[in-house]
């Protein structure tokens, strides 16, 4: 019995110890604030880390790298944290800046204005919102649904039957964008060039043609993951090649 409680005993301290030893955000903060911006990276990460992702951690060190001149780190982490919350103003704002300062600017193919704006209006918000939204409006269209069924008067049938097919419509949209958010955090395709240069191969193998070159900080869509040295990667305007998968870094 001694023995058992010696040992939660020392577990419980040894819990304790790591917790005191946890860095905080305010830490980091306090860091950055103090323009020891290597020193709040070094918090930053270490937060990552030890309590998984964070739109505004992935925000914070996008900011620490950007001060730190490491351009290709702070759109990595910018876009990483408009991967967990794509609504948010800021992060757009401060990934544009960052893409401004990188050397490749790559102009996306025209799209017809249905899909960009279906894009905009999946990407207003993150997927625990939309799910949230989800929830919220199928339990609307029962409650509406529930005044068609039983309500006595002729308005008050026609207004709930109206309601509750709006309800509804709200509640599958909000699952779909909110399924289609889900797929894009648990299937990442985007990544960002990580190395000052590289040279896009026509096959996966450094005897390759080489097509065009890309600088750091330009972000890629992987279209075949198949192989563990070499990536087939898409640029916004559609041009693809091959690159070695130790020059970029998934988002």
């Amino acid at each position: 019995m001694k023995k058992l409680s010696f040992v939660f005993m020392l577990l419980a301290a040894t819990f304790v110890q790591i917790a005191n030893a946890a860095v905080t955000k305010e830490e980091a903060d306090a860091a950055y604030q103090k323009n020891n911006f290597s020193e709040a990276v070094g918090m930053y990460e270490e937060i990552l880390n030890t309590q998984g992702e964070s739109a505004a951690i992935y925000y914070n060190l996008g900011n620490a790298y950007y001060k730190s001149k490491n351009i290709a780190k702070a759109v990595l982490n910018y876009e990483r944290a408009l991967l967990l919350n794509p609504g948010d103003s800021d992060i757009r704002f401060n990934l544009e800046m960052a893409r401004s300062k990188t050397v490749d600017q790559i102009t996306p193919t025209a799209e017809v204005f249905i899909v960009t704006w279906y894009k905009s209006l999946v990407n207003t918000m993150s997927e625990r919102s939309w799910s949230f939204i989800g929830i919220f409006s199928f339990i609307l269209c029962l409650i509406t649904l529930s005044f068609y069924i039983f309500g006595k008067q002729l308005w008050l049938r026609k207004t709930g039957f109206v309601a509750a097919i709006v309800m509804l419509v709200i509640t599958i949209g909000s699952n779909v964008f909110a399924g289609q958010q889900k797929d894009e955090l648990v299937n990442r395709t985007g990544a960002i060039i990580m190395e000052p240069s590289v040279a896009v191969k026509s096959t996966p193998n450094e005897s390759g043609t080489d097509l065009f070159v890309l600088h750091e900080g330009t972000k890629v869509y992987i279209d075949d993951n198949s192989m563990k040295e070499w990536k087939e990667i898409r640029l916004e305007d559609g041009n693809v090649g091959w690159v070695k998968a130790s020059s970029i870094e998934v988002i």
